[in-house]
């Protein structure tokens, strides 16, 4: 929500500097995203004065001009078409910055002429479209001047982020209501503000506008008033300025209405050219297939659940979303139909996240607008119209009952100490209260009824009104009251699962891999990617947040492609978090996991190493079995098997496992396409350890093994074999590992060979033993009855000792 600070000042009576409003918002809980001086990207731009214009003598379509800002004469070269001697307009000193492009003014010559400067167009500064010549200003505009002050653009822009709760905010006016209320000044009445001796409708003659709803559950009121015989034309200077500070663009003078009352008021209205329509409008649900093309050029396909408004012949409206193009004002257009509607929050919400329409008037539906603004509204929009299109109104119509019943909460104003801790006299709540909007009428000392105001939707109960109270008050009053802790040693609060989640998390971290923390949610097109998730949110924060997560990969990857992104060389990161899925009950089931993902360098270029090395997949399997073992899990007794799946490179990727069935983790480089569809180049390896899938150890006591060291020192042999090419070296290691479990503690494989002396379709693989004497030494021949159960072993797998 962007407003201009002489806008808020438009309703709030305050003398309340920039610094303090700003501080004020952020404590009543509007926080402050922005602020915005238009005024400081014009630094270095003067009102200047054209002495004297001559033809460039090297080029046809450019003048040297003298110039004046305040200084003495500057030489310039010009290429716009309407440079003249007494021209007055803006000139950008050396050393300003253009706002339209970035680029910082120097002097330099143009095509052999030395140029000091630069005459600018509006488009340059980025105060218009205008870009066929410089800026022509009033002959009597003070030269040197700065711009910026003159033209009065020194009115900063506040961006305040509003959370879904608070709907009546989405209006200038609503924010003034909440600063009043925190004291930075007086709420100013709405007829002064727009200058009208009342908010009642305005009168007309003649019967009002064809208007009626047929869908009292999506659109329970419908107003209108027409206006006949309007000239619509361009905005006045003072409402197009400030939907242009905060990033409209003006179109016509009946647009402009319909936007600017939205911002100030929260209030979405909608205008149709009356030639356009055929009969009267309605409100009903669209036909199953109807189509509709709104204003922003698109054409939608709409159906049954949706509210529309329309006449005899075609859809004019996605109700409180966006406007039809065939029923739009134009320049030419005389009589015009204002629609003020209340539709159904709820409604709203559905038919914009099935159309993937985000627009100002849905963003305020959406939350709810005030349902008994509609006539105040109304007449707001039709005296706008009158005084600046001028015309005659009709009657007004009233279709429908806005949903006003009043709501009442009791309260006891004691809640605000117990419940938030605060104690705040019961007069000044009340008055806080009365601020905002509400009725307070005391029943009973202690029993308080409150009317809540129309505008206040999101106010429920006593709690509601506590945090009112606490929020106007100052969140800074809340004292830090820590729980009461029993006496003795505390009991160990975190679970087994925690506890593993934990020891992961430390592991990860002393091998260099850095925690990411994602969103659970992915778009449907990052769920696809990893073969679609289960479950997809009915009413999502955003589309591109509507499928809950079945991977923590695409997460990870967009993590790594905004490092990327940025200038990171080398990547590590990680994640432990929760994966979705349809349980068997029909419910969703939640799998601990952790995610991580190696990409770039894996050791940047050196006078030793050369070039920089990527990472390999067997990067990304050290790493899981490193956090495995941290896990608990039986490392020594797991198995890699074949490829990963779709989402791997096939022949570079495996998974772990205990047993055909039990998967524990899945490693390898991902495949290009999944990696060029996150943004990624180059290899990009990654795992994901399936926490849920470790088996629980069993129950044991607290006292831990002794350490009992052995007391001979260990053998070591080497065995080198030949086995068939497609033959997994881990298969081979096992068997060797298992010829003689009581003696063989360690085997590993530390050299892989094809070439000259290996037959083809065979490979060498040379694995090192290592054997623990028990009480004595081994003889030799234990060790040569050892050896031979390791050849054995090798044999069944159809290997053979290396001469």
């Amino acid at each position: 929500m962007k407003f201009t600070l002489s806008w808020l000042r438009e309703h709030l009576e305050t003398s309340a500097s920039l610094d303090d409003i700003l501080l004020a918002l952020n404590a009543i809980g509007l926080e402050v995203e922005g602020v915005e001086d238009p005024a400081a990207k014009l630094e270095g731009f003067r009102i200047a004065k054209v002495l004297t214009a001559a033809p460039h003598p090297q080029a046809d379509k450019l003048q040297v001009l003298s110039v004046d800002a305040g200084e003495g004469p500057l030489q310039v070269v010009c290429g716009a078409p309407n440079a003249r001697a007494g021209l007055v307009g803006v000139f950008g000193l050396p050393g300003a910055t253009v706002p339209a492009n970035g680029m910082v003014l120097r002097v330099a010559a143009i095509r052999g002429v030395e140029s000091n400067g630069m005459m600018c167009s509006t488009r340059e500064l980025e105060l218009g479209d205008d870009h066929d010549g410089i800026i022509e200003l009033p002959a009597d505009a003070p030269v040197g001047t700065a711009y910026a002050d003159w033209a009065g653009l020194g009115d900063p822009v506040i961006d305040v982020s509003i959370t879904p709760n608070r709907q009546d905010c989405m209006g200038v006016r609503g924010i003034a209501r909440d600063l009043a209320a925190k004291g930075v000044g007086t709420l100013k009445p709405l007829h002064d503000v727009y200058r009208m001796e009342s908010l009642n409708p305005i009168a007309g003659g003649g019967a009002g506008p064809d208007v009626r709803t047929d869908d009292v559950e999506g659109c329970p009121a419908f107003f209108a008033q027409g206006v006949s015989g309007v000239t619509n034309g361009a905005a006045p200077e003072w409402m197009a300025r400030r939907l242009k500070a905060i990033g409209q663009k003006p179109i016509s003078m009946l647009v402009d209405i319909t936007n600017f009352v939205s911002i100030d008021l929260g209030r979405p209205l909608h205008v149709y050219d009356r030639a356009k329509l055929s009969g009267g409008l309605v409100a009903r649900r669209a036909r199953e297939g109807e189509q509709v093309l709104a204003l922003n050029g698109k054409t939608y396909t709409l159906d049954e659940t949706m509210t529309v408004i329309a006449d005899e012949r075609q859809v004019h409206d996605i109700a409180g979303i966006m406007g039809g193009e065939d029923s739009g004002v134009s320049d030419t257009t005389t009589d015009v139909l204002i629609e003020c509607a209340y539709f159904t929050p709820e409604a709203i919400a559905r038919t914009g996240q099935k159309l993937g329409i985000t627009s100002d008037a849905r963003q305020r539906f959406e939350r709810g607008v005030d349902p008994a603004f509609l006539d105040e509204g109304l007449a707001i929009a039709t005296r706008l119209v009158l005084d600046h299109c001028g015309g005659s109104p009709s009657a007004v119509t009233r279709a429908g009952e806005p949903p006003v019943a009043p709501r009442q909460v009791s309260y006891d104003p004691a809640t605000c100490l117990a419940l938030a801790g605060v104690d705040v006299v019961g007069d000044q709540q009340r008055d806080i209260l009365a601020r905002l909007g509400f009725t307070v009428t005391v029943e009973a000392p202690g029993r308080w009824s409150v009317t809540i105001p129309s505008w206040r939707r999101d106010i429920d109960g006593p709690a509601d009104l506590v945090e009112e109270v606490v929020r106007i008050v100052g969140l800074e009053h809340v004292p830090s009251t820590p729980l009461p802790r029993a006496p003795g040693v505390a009991r160990p609060t975190a679970t087994p699962a925690q506890l593993v989640e934990r020891k992961v998390r430390r592991m990860a971290a002393s091998r260099g891999l850095n925690e990411a923390i994602n969103w659970s949610f992915l778009s449907e097109k990052e769920a696809a990617s990893v073969g679609g998730g289960d479950w997809t949110l009915a009413n999502p924060i955003s589309d591109e947040l509507k499928v809950m997560r079945p991977s923590l990969l695409p997460g990870l990857l967009s993590a790594a492609r905004r490092n990327s992104d940025r200038g990171a060389t080398s990547i590590r990161l990680f994640e432990v978090g929760r994966r979705y899925f349809h349980a068997a009950d029909g419910n969703s089931e939640e799998r601990p996991t952790v995610g991580l993902v190696l990409a770039g360098e894996r050791t940047p270029r050196g006078w030793q190493s050369g070039k920089a090395q990527p990472f390999t997949p067997y990067d990304a399997k050290a790493e899981a079995l490193a956090l495995l073992a941290a896990a608990g899990a039986p490392v020594a007794n797991l198995q890699m098997m074949g490829d990963a799946g779709a989402s791997w490179h096939p022949g570079q990727s495996g998974t772990l496992r205990l047993g055909p069935k039990t998967v524990l983790a899945e490693y390898g480089v991902l495949h290009p396409l999944l990696a060029k569809e996150f943004g990624l180049s180059g290899t990009v390896v990654a795992a994901q350890i399936f926490l849920d899938a470790i088996p629980a150890k069993r129950k044991a006591g607290f006292m831990r093994t002794p350490y009992a060291p052995p007391a001979l020192q260990a053998v070591k042999r080497d065995f080198a074999f030949l086995v068939p090419q497609a033959l997994e070296a881990d298969a081979l290691v096992r068997a060797v590992r298992g010829a003689d479990k009581k003696s063989i503690v360690d085997a590993r494989l530390f050299d892989v060979f094809t070439g000259v002396g290996v037959d083809d379709g065979m490979k060498s693989l040379a694995i090192e033993v290592t054997l623990q004497p028990g009480e004595k030494s081994f003889t030799e021949e234990e060790l040569g009855a050892i050896s031979a159960a390791v050849v054995k072993a090798a044999e069944k797998l159809g290997g053979s000792l290396r001469g």
